[in-house]
């Protein structure tokens, strides 16, 4: 690596800047995509230097087998830019006999990609097989490097592989692409574009603004690294308004009208070639994820969206195609991963599970969604006293503000009491009209409608109602029985500040997947079995029941939801909890559990399914986690306040062994008698408020899965055996454990740092102090 680093800096000196330098055998490079650096100069590449050196080092390292380097990243991040300025290296064609480029793109046709690989050296007249052929001879005992632009399939290479001999000789392959899966293909070493830093960014969109100047002007930089860091890091849009900007007049008030609107700026740009990058990724979806990709136009700018959410909504409109081996949800978690695979959608964090928790839109491709759907007419968008024009054929209406602050032109309120198509409304709260008879989705924050009015829509599949008021009522509010008349309804999630009684009808909705109060729901007895179709008021599709107070689980009410996978119960009268120790364990599809006040009894049957455990004021003592930790299937266990009584922990050898999650909080436990063996894939362990606790035996560093010890206000003899256990980790090699040592008060947390640094000088990144 530093070999390759320093011809790098001698290349650079030599020639300022990566230059094409040709070699008697190289062919040369065809490409139907402009790098987005253009100008159709030398491709010099900002902010890449780490990973073009990175990249120059597999190129012309030792391995002497062909090797295929997948670049992946996301329309217009620069991975065409970093493929070329190592193809136009003078290290690389120092290096290779023989150096070629063809694109590749959705539709492509092979001999077209052949002849652009043989450049001048093929036939004309040649067909597909003869210019294969005359590619593989001319390609037998050289030394080459191919560069496949822009591949969107698997299929397309397995067509032109064979034609790519293994010389054993150092040659290489690079493929440019914005699949993932396509990169995966070829094993675990692929290079990720990532965005650039706002640094970067800034000066990417100097060179671009001020070709001849070389730098900003004073009185525009603010106003230019502004734009910059608007632009969220993604090469393509610096470059194309850094071009725009260079053909301005250097004016503040011009820039000014830029920043405040860069959507504008690269609407008007529409036409230009690189911003067909963008749109392209849109264009060459399957038509089953075009829908998906455009729903993402809802979800405010800048926001993490919970994938639990934008599935249902998915499912409630429509866009999940069923099959006969998958769920609802699981075919849709398939069409979230091919968008992210895609890199139209970015993973934000991920679940206890490993699967995507929250994801996320970059602005632009945001950008590129709203327009579409308004060119689809996919979805209709009301701001502030908008007219009311084309609305009456909109299928779905989205309210940017509370529709109390929308609610300015009277002809709007009218004609939306009289939209015949809308299928579904989402907004932000106040009062909205809800008689739409095809009503399928009502998503509304803070919204002042009459349940009983939107329980009449019968369509109904998605519901979501929070109201918050001033004044907080502690009563619990009764759901009327017109809650029955909804049954199409999929996902029923109802809040704010309300608890409700939802009547016995409830149990009759046999299309219900998901049923979440957050402030908590009373469930009445199902009502009893008649004997005839009894399989209609099973609630075979329900999957989600959350905040249940008081759940009487009887023997009856669990064989009305054999599927139930999360469950999330609150007792608060003691004497409900007496059938949910006897009956929890026939919840066999059971793979979460939230439990609060439930005095648990020793060595209770919980069902083997269950992958996540979280207990609060249970009372257990610390020698009853015996039956949790021979759960087979247990990978994150929340224990929370007062949910396990006494000083001492002797874990068993044998138990935990799938636990990857550990949180403890106690306010009693002092000794804790554990070695690696106790729970031998731990991934994150988190203290809190352990405050007798003497320290973290030595043994838990020693858990070779191990990367984060977080604690949140515990003894500071606990924090310093935490601090220990790193650094012993790290004398021995191993750098990817952290430690987050974190205490509520600022002098508490000056008080430690001191304390550490006087005794002990040991320092490292991997450890953290903070508040909390």
């Amino acid at each position: 690596m530093d070999y390759v680093k320093d011809k790098v800096v001698n290349f650079k000196e030599e020639e300022g800047g990566l230059s094409k330098v040709h070699r008697q055998y190289s062919m040369s490079p065809s490409s139907s995509t402009t790098p987005i650096t253009g100008g159709g100069k030398s491709t010099k590449m900002v902010g890449f230097d780490d990973e073009l050196i990175q990249l120059l080092d597999v190129l012309t390292g030792r391995q002497s087998s062909l090797q295929i380097i997948p670049i992946v990243g996301m329309g217009g991040i620069g991975k065409t830019t970093l493929a070329r300025n190592a193809y136009e290296s003078r290290l690389i064609v120092n290096h290779f006999d023989i150096c070629a480029w063809a694109t590749i793109s959705q539709e492509y046709s092979l001999k077209e990609i052949f002849s652009k690989l043989l450049s001048s050296k093929g036939s004309q007249s040649a067909d597909e097989q003869q210019l294969a052929q005359q590619l593989y001879q001319s390609l037998i005992g050289r030394r080459y490097l191919i560069i496949l632009d822009d591949v969107w399939s698997i299929d397309a290479w397995e067509k032109m592989m064979l034609f790519f001999p293994d010389n054993n000789n150092g040659s290489r392959i690079i493929l440019t692409t914005r699949v993932s899966n396509v990169a995966v293909h070829f094993g675990s070493s692929y290079v990720s574009k990532k965005f650039l830093d706002e640094d970067k960014s800034w000066k990417l969109l100097c060179e671009k603004a001020f070709v001849q100047e070389g730098c900003c002007t004073p009185e525009l930089e603010k106003i230019g690294k502004k734009i910059a860091k608007k632009c969220k890091g993604l090469p393509l849009l610096i470059v194309v308004i850094g071009g725009l900007l260079r053909k301005y007049s250097r004016t503040t008030e011009l820039w000014e009208n830029v920043s405040k609107d860069i959507n504008l700026i690269t609407s008007l740009s529409e036409e230009d070639q690189n911003l067909d990058i963008l749109s392209l990724s849109y264009s060459h979806l399957p038509t089953h994820l075009k829908p998906c990709f455009l729903y993402m136009g809802i979800f405010p700018e800048d926001r993490d969206i919970y994938v639990s959410k934008l599935i249902a909504l998915w499912i409630a409109e429509g866009f999940i195609k069923p099959n006969k081996t998958q769920s609802l949800e699981e075919v849709a978690e398939c069409y979230l991963k091919d968008l992210v695979d895609r890199n139209l959608l970015l993973v934000g964090r991920l679940r206890w599970n490993g699967k995507i928790k929250t994801c996320a839109i970059h602005d632009h491709l945001r950008d590129l969604c709203i327009k579409a759907t308004q060119k689809e007419k996919f979805l209709y968008f009301i701001k502030s006293c908008d007219s009311p024009r084309g609305i009456n054929n909109s299928r779905r209406i989205l309210f940017h503000e509370n529709f109390a602050e929308v609610n300015c032109d009277p002809p709007l309120c009218h004609t939306l009491e009289s939209v015949p198509l809308t299928r579904s409304l989402l907004g932000k709260g106040g009062w909205l009209p809800v008689k739409f008879r095809l009503l399928r989705v009502f998503d509304v924050n803070d919204c002042d409608s009459s349940l009983n009015d939107i329980f009449e829509q019968v369509n109904l599949r998605y519901v979501k109602k929070l109201s918050y008021f001033r004044e907080l009522d502690h009563t619990s509010r009764e759901l009327r029985l017109s809650i029955s008349l909804l049954w199409n309804v999929q996902t029923l999630n109802i809040g704010g500040t309300e608890r409700f009684v939802a009547p016995s009808e409830i149990w009759s909705m046999p299309q219900l997947r998901h049923l979440v109060f957050p402030e908590g729901i009373y469930l009445m007895e199902p009502p009893l079995r008649s004997g005839q179709n009894d399989d209609c008021i099973v609630l075979k599709n329900l999957q989600t029941l959350k905040r249940v107070k008081n759940l009487n689980l009887s023997e009856e009410v669990c064989k009305r939801i054999p599927n139930v996978k999360i469950l999330k119960i609150r007792y608060i009268d003691k004497s409900s909890c007496d059938n949910f120790q006897y009956n929890i364990g026939t919840l066999h599809k059971l793979e979460s559990l939230n439990l609060w006040g439930v005095n648990l009894v020793r060595n209770l049957n919980f069902p083997p399914s269950l992958k996540r455990l979280t207990l609060t004021c249970s009372n257990l003592n610390w020698e009853d986690l015996t039956g949790i930790g021979s759960l087979p299937n247990l990978e994150v266990l929340k224990l929370g306040k007062g949910s396990v009584l006494g000083s001492e922990w002797n874990p068993v050898e044998g138990e935990f062994l799938r636990l990857k999650y550990l949180s403890i909080v106690s306010f009693e436990l002092k000794y804790w008698n554990v070695e690696s063996f106790h729970f031998p894939v731990l991934e994150k362990l988190v203290l809190d408020a352990l405050w007798k606790l003497y320290e973290i035996p030595s043994g838990i560093g020693e858990i070779p899965t191990l990367a984060l010890i977080d604690m949140d206000d515990c003894s500071e003899s606990a924090a310093i055996s935490a601090i220990r256990i790193l650094e012993e980790q790290e004398s021995r090699g191993n750098d990817d454990l952290r430690v987050h040592i974190k205490f509520m008060w600022r002098e508490e947390l000056e008080r430690f740092k001191k304390k550490v640094h006087n005794f002990d000088g040991f320092k490292s990144s991997n450890l953290q102090f903070g508040r909390y």
